[in-house]
């Protein structure tokens, strides 16, 4: 009676949440998070409609809410550590708690909030993009005053 008490006891302590079964899809080797999951969002019906959603629903949804989140997808930073690299991938949860990873296409970075764009704010002009890289200032130089 005694072992069947202790045996019952660690399967309690074995229901404890497991580390994320998430592979790299060119090594193979177990990736590890190096960022916070980023909620894709949908702001347009033919993003819902790829998903499954009928046409008719998916007009009336984004109709109502401006952007509508997308469950069990999400963009986040992951560090292989076989080619000693960190890629951003797009994760999606399938069924049986298993993961589909494939390399962020540059089109889903626009349905992500709280990212950095990669290609940087469009309303930024190329003058203040080329002055923020810049180590040293030298103000004058790119001024053509005339006196």
């Amino acid at each position: 009676m005694w072992e069947v008490e202790l045996q019952r006891r660690c399967d309690r302590n074995r229901k404890r949440s497991k580390r994320r079964a998430i592979y790299c899809p060119v090594h193979g080797c177990y990736l590890d998070s190096v960022s916070q999951k980023y909620q894709i969002f949908a702001d347009r019906p033919s993003q819902l409609q790829q998903r499954g959603m009928s046409r008719q629903n998916a007009s009336m949804l984004i109709a109502n809410k401006t952007a509508v989140p997308i469950e069990g997808e999400w963009l986040e930073a992951f560090w292989c550590e076989h080619c000693q690299q960190k890629n951003w991938y797009y994760v999606r949860k399938a069924d049986g708690g298993t993961y589909e990873l494939s390399l962020a296409p540059q089109e889903l970075w626009q349905q992500v909030t709280g990212v950095i764009d990669p290609q940087g704010n469009p309303s930024v002009s190329e003058f203040t993009r080329r002055h923020a890289r810049l180590v040293s200032f030298q103000g004058m130089k790119d001024f053509q005053f005339v006196i």
